[in-house]
């Protein structure tokens, strides 16, 4: 058994579609091994900490290894990532994406904001925006905040492609940016 304790701040269902299934058709198919669960890690107020897929690698060394560490950074996993093993070795760093998340205020601003805005059309904008360089992952509501997880190549090329948008659109006002991988 090896767990990928992967630094995504995905809810279970994006956690599912964007790693456990392709992953487990990708090593059913190749005869490697299955995923056998997964699970999320919350952190203050319910928020998404991280994501865990548990594998089932029949071959947990080598080239198979190589061949997991792989498969989970072309699925997404970005940096900060971890496979962590059921016998005493290490763990072995995964990913290469960067991770940001942005914070939509969900209290100060004014109710025609809320009223006439639509979260929807920031998470696809974002996605438009960051076509080529990253995408949403997932995103979390919280009690004064909606965050959208966004993973890509550079944190910086994906601050700066979205930061017009966010100047402009009246939901993005008083919007934190935070990167998280």
């Amino acid at each position: 058994m090896i767990i990928a304790r992967l630094n995504d701040r995905a809810l279970p269902l994006d956690r599912g579609t964007r790693y456990e299934d392709p992953l487990d058709k990708f090593l059913r198919k190749a005869g490697k091994g299955s995923v056998s669960g997964g699970g999320t890690q919350l952190g203050d107020l319910g928020e998404v900490a991280s994501c865990e897929v548990e594998i089932e690698l029949t071959n947990a060394s080598g080239s198979d290894l190589d061949l997991l560490k792989l498969a989970l950074e072309r699925l997404g996993a970005p940096k900060g990532s971890v496979l962590l093993f059921e016998d005493s070795r290490e763990s072995l760093s995964i990913g290469n994406l960067e991770g940001m998340a942005v914070y939509l205020n969900g209290t100060d601003l004014p109710d025609s904001t809320y009223q006439n805005s639509d979260v929807n059309h920031v998470y696809d904008e974002f996605n438009r925006l960051l076509e080529g360089i990253g995408s949403v992952h997932s995103h979390w509501e919280g009690p004064s905040e909606t965050a959208l997880y966004m993973y890509g190549s550079s944190y910086k090329s994906m601050k700066i492609a979205i930061d017009p948008f966010l100047a402009t659109y009246p939901l993005c006002e008083k919007a934190r940016v935070v990167q998280v991988a």
